[in-house]
């Protein structure tokens, strides 16, 4: 795996607090590495500080193998997508997409605006300016401006915010679809699980400007290597120090086979969600947990004693 981006103990002190704390981390070429987490737990720092709006307390950070934290943003082969796209109100599309190209001196330009403008499926829309087009294609003249310039590594900060929820995932389709078609390594920073569980081929979850664990979706959601990854990634039922995730958890009206772990329990109300059930329920000492069932399955009424299980495969533990 051919490293394109490598963060060596990379730190961000402020006066009041610590930012980025001691990040170690390296992207390989071509990969779409997510960097997940809540608000105020230094991914975005971490991407200004890669970007050179930063400049690190210690550490290093090195991009084709040469040290670049000495190095000012415009002397960096990366490119940044912001949250508020940053576009030009008063130039067209074209002339936002070629703003950077032009800057450079580039060569082609011309024909290097038409390709992206493909790729980005926004044809015929050159002319217009960001007020006369919709936010998917803001957000996509954004993306556009940025692959122009073919950088070594896409900086997206929080791209897909400012869009409704359907549109969201539309564009985060399309995303996806780009950079396997660009090839060039995107670093994706976010706070929303889904997003970056469906994006991603590897991710790393951030919590107090630490990096708690890197891995691929699949790796991180099954195997968290903390409690915070954990529950970050998605809801945990927390039975007696074990992490159970609400899908492997059953109810069933019957006490189940002795193979399995199981706590007798009492309905406290059902939610229908369309495409599952949550039978919220109350363990006889007191634990709340909830287990997700197919709207197929039978269905329990508030008070009924049941019998929560779930196999130990699938239980979450940690030293």
């Amino acid at each position: 795996m051919e490293s394109v981006l490598e963060l060596r103990d990379i730190s961000k002190h402020y006066p009041t607090h610590r930012a980025v704390n001691g990040v170690t981390l390296n992207i390989a070429r071509g990969e779409f590495f997510s960097l997940l987490g809540p608000s105020g737990c230094g991914k975005t720092t971490t991407l200004r500080l890669i970007a050179g709006f930063e400049e690190p307390t210690s550490g290093e950070i090195r991009l084709n193998g040469a040290a670049i934290q000495h190095l000012k943003p415009y002397e960096r082969n990366v490119s940044t997508v912001f949250q508020n796209y940053a576009l030009f109100p008063h130039l067209t599309v074209q002339q936002n997409i070629e703003f950077g190209l032009r800057r450079k001196g580039e060569n082609e330009i011309g024909r290097r605006v038409r390709e992206v403008l493909e790729l980005v499926q926004l044809g015929g829309k050159e002319a217009r300016r960001p007020t006369e087009i919709s936010g998917g294609e803001r957000q996509r003249v954004a993306l556009a401006r940025s692959l122009v310039l073919a950088p070594d590594v896409l900086l997206l900060d929080e791209p897909l915010s400012a869009l409704d929820p359907n549109l969201r995932k539309q564009v985060r389709a399309e995303l996806k679809n780009i950079q396997r078609r660009v090839g060039i390594t995107f670093l994706f920073v976010t706070h929303d699980q889904e997003e970056a569980l469906s994006l991603s081929d590897r991710l790393g979850v951030m919590h107090a400007g630490i990096l708690e664990q890197v891995g691929t979706p699949e790796e991180v959601y099954l195997r968290p290597s903390t409690r915070f990854v954990a529950s970050f990634l998605g809801a945990v039922n927390w039975i007696n120090d074990v992490g159970v995730r609400p899908e492997v958890t059953r109810v069933t009206k019957l006490a189940p086979d002795r193979h399995v772990r199981s706590h007798p329990a009492t309905v406290l109300h059902s939610t229908f969600l369309g495409n599952c059930v949550h039978i919220e329920t109350r363990l006889d000492d007191g634990q709340l947990a909830v287990a997700e069932v197919s709207r197929a399955e039978a269905s329990f009424a508030p008070g009924e004693r049941v019998h929560l299980w779930w196999q130990p495969a699938d239980e979450l533990s940690f030293k």
